[in-house]
C-alpha cells in the first residue's frame, strides 16, 4: 500500500477537513456506537491554532485516517478540557496557552490494524507539536493505546481524575489522561521511537519511505512541514 501522511493548518484546507470529519464520525458511530464526543466538535476547522494530519491516497482523493494537534490559546478550549473538565476542573489550570493536545485519532476500517490511526498518527502528532514549539502535549488514551502513549514519551497525569482515569466518552469506556511534559526533548520516550520522531522532525519532507506496521510494509510519503 502507498499513502501520503500530510500535515496542514486546519483553516487552509476545508475540503480535507470535511473528509476528516466524515471519516471520524463514521468510525465513532458504526464501530464504537458513539454519536458525538468532544474531539469531534467541528469548530476546530475555523480555529487559527489547530493543525491536521491525514493519511491519504497519493492523489488526495481518499482519507484513510488522521489526527489533530490543537494549541491552547485561550480562545478555543482543548478537547480534553471539554471532555473531563466537568469531572475535574484542574485540567483548566493545566491547559495553559502554549500547551497542546493530540486528539481525534482515527482510521478507516479499510486500513484497520495497520497502525495508521494509532502509532503513526501519535508519532506525527508529536513532530507537529515540536514544529509549533510547544512544551506540553496532552492526549486521552483508550486502555489499549496507553502503551502507545508511553512509547512517544507520555506519562499518566495522575493528578487528574481517578489517578488519571475517567469514564469517557461513555460510562462503560475508560479513558486515561496522559501528558508529555518535555516535547522538545522526549526523555521519557522509547529510544527507537524518540529517534524516529526526531528524524521526522529534522526531515519532514520524505518520499517512498518503507514503514512496517502490524500488518506489513507500506510506502509512505511524508509531507509534515507546517
Amino acid at each position: 500500500m502507498e499513502i501520503a501522511i500530510r500535515a496542514f493548518k486546519a483553516i487552509s484546507d476545508e475540503e480535507t477537513c470535511l473528509k476528516f470529519i466524515d471519516g471520524h464520525r463514521r468510525l465513532l458511530e458504526f464501530h464504537f456506537g458513539v454519536a458525538k464526543i468532544t474531539s469531534s466538535n467541528n469548530s476546530w476547522m475555523h480555529h487559527e491554532n489547530t493543525y491536521v494530519v491525514v493519511a491519504e491516497s497519493l492523489d488526495r482523493s481518499k482519507v484513510f485516517g488522521g489526527a489533530r494537534v490543537q494549541v491552547a490559546d485561550g480562545k478555543l478550549p482543548l478537547p480534553i478540557e471539554a471532555a473531563v473538565g466537568k469531572y475535574d476542573p484542574k485540567i483548566h489550570e493545566q491547559a495553559t496557552p502554549g500547551s497542546s493536545e493530540i486528539c481525534g485519532l482515527w482510521n478507516s476500517r479499510e486500513v484497520a490494524g495497520m497502525g495508521i490511526g494509532s502509532i503513526f498518527m501519535a508519532r506525527v502528532g508529536v513532530v507537529m507539536a515540536m514544529q509549533l514549539n510547544v512544551e506540553k502535549i496532552f492526549f486521552l488514551c483508550a486502555p489499549v493505546t496507553v502503551r502507545i502513549g508511553r512509547r512517544i514519551g507520555g506519562l499518566i497525569e495522575t493528578t487528574l481524575g481517578n489517578k488519571g482515569e475517567f469514564f469517557y466518552p461513555k460510562d462503560d469506556f475508560v479513558a486515561t489522561a496522559m501528558v508529555i511534559n518535555d516535547c522538545q526533548t522526549l526523555v521519557s520516550a522509547d529510544e527507537k521511537e524518540r529517534a524516529k520522531i526526531f528524524e521526522l522532525f529534522d526531515n519532514p519532507i520524505q518520499q517512498r519511505v518503507v514503514e512496517t506496521g502490524p500488518k506489513g510494509d507500506m510506502l509512505v510519503d511524508y509531507l509534515l512541514k507546517i
